[in-house]
Parts: structure tokens; sequence; C-alpha cells
């Protein structure tokens, strides 16, 4: 099953590591492709969907330890 967690925008920017107000930028000037979901004027984020936007964004090699 996926995972069908929804966020807050400030739960989903502490997630990312990125200001509730930077979320809300992406989302009007549609720089990147972030699904978000609108439920009357909340707005909301499917854990799945932050997961999916981080895999895309990571670069390189992971670091061993």
């Amino acid at each position: 099953m996926i995972d069908t967690k929804l966020m807050s925008r400030r739960e989903a920017a502490y997630y990312l590591g990125v200001a509730p107000q930077t979320l809300a930028v992406w989302a009007c000037t549609q720089r990147y492709h972030l699904p978000l979901i609108k439920i009357g004027r909340h707005v909301k984020y499917r854990q799945s969907d932050l997961d999916a936007f981080i895999k895309r964004n990571t670069f390189g090699r992971e670091v061993l330890q």
C-alpha cells in the first residue's frame, strides 16, 4: 500500500529542511515538481511525494561510513 500520510506545509518544510515560505514560493512559481493537495484553503503534502522529491534531487554517491 502506498504511504498516504498527509503533512501540513509546516511539517513538509521541516521534513525537507526548508522554510514553509519556500514551499509556498515553489508552488506559486512551479519551480519544482512537488505535488500538493488543496483541502479548502489548506495545503497538504503526501510523505511519499516528499520522499520521491528527495530521491529525484539526490546527486552523487552516498558517503560510506
